[in-house]
């Protein structure tokens, strides 16, 4: 059996009793990071093996833990924080673990795309998740898309590169408010909203820490005209 298993983002609370079991019960954990997991592992006094399973080591390791789940051992897979297969490595060995008939079992927990949306104070019931935009090709045309977009856009980012994002959202899909959610879960957890140009005058020139969760406003004005242009229908189908 396959476990996608969800680990803590940042406080080491934040993991399932479940989660806990399984990792102890499994034969083999594959990680994206075993340094990392290890840690984990070692605060949670559990001895399962670890291997490597990321982007530099799935070609080969799909196919060994599909012949490893066939032999009748249970894995789990985990990232390096959060819920894998999202962001992170890992749906391909999920596909493979399927087609093969495999069952494949998720242990839910923590996930930083969740975390955010939920303090965010924006309305989540439609939105769109783009994990970490393109550094370079694609960018732009990405960006441009989102202009006439009506649902909320969620991003992952970088420190580093938090300013250049918001100087590009305020570009290539206009000026809009903005949540800035770092530090998710851990000591120096910050949540900053205000427009984009707000946003870039507050920030530039500054020394950022954390990773970022970049929530967009939708584009309102469209929102409100496919209101507008659905209510006159109705109207006309009743009048009819």
């Amino acid at each position: 059996m396959l476990y996608i298993v969800a680990t803590p983002i940042g406080n080491l609370e934040d993991i399932t009793l479940r989660a806990i079991r399984i990792l102890k019960e499994v034969d083999y954990v594959f990680a994206e990071d075993t340094r990392v997991t290890k840690k984990l592992l070692n605060h949670l006094e559990i001895e399962t093996t670890i291997y490597r399973y990321d982007e530099h080591t799935k070609q080969h390791q799909v196919e060994n833990i599909v012949n490893l789940l066939k032999e009748g051992k249970n894995i789990a897979l985990v990232t390096d924080a959060g819920t894998p297969c999202i962001s992170d490595p890992g749906y391909e060995v999920v596909d493979e673990a399927l087609k093969n008939d495999i069952k494949v079992v998720p242990i839910p927990g923590v996930s930083a795309m969740t975390a955010a949306a939920s303090v965010a104070g924006v309305s989540m019931r439609r939105f769109v998740f783009e994990g970490f935009l393109p550094k370079k090709k694609g960018r732009q045309t990405l960006l441009k898309s989102f202009s006439d977009e009506k649902r909320t856009i969620m991003f992952f980012e970088s420190p580093h590169r938090v300013v250049r994002t918001l100087k590009d959202i305020e570009e290539f899909i206009g000026e809009r408010e903005v949540v800035l959610i770092r530090e998710i879960t851990k000591i120096y957890e910050e949540i900053v909203r205000g427009t984009t140009k707000e946003l870039i005058e507050k920030l530039d020139n500054k020394t950022l820490k954390g990773e970022y969760v970049i929530i967009v406003r939708g584009n309102e004005v469209e929102e409100k005209k496919e209101k507008v242009n659905k209510y006159a229908k109705d109207i006309e189908e009743e009048e009819e």
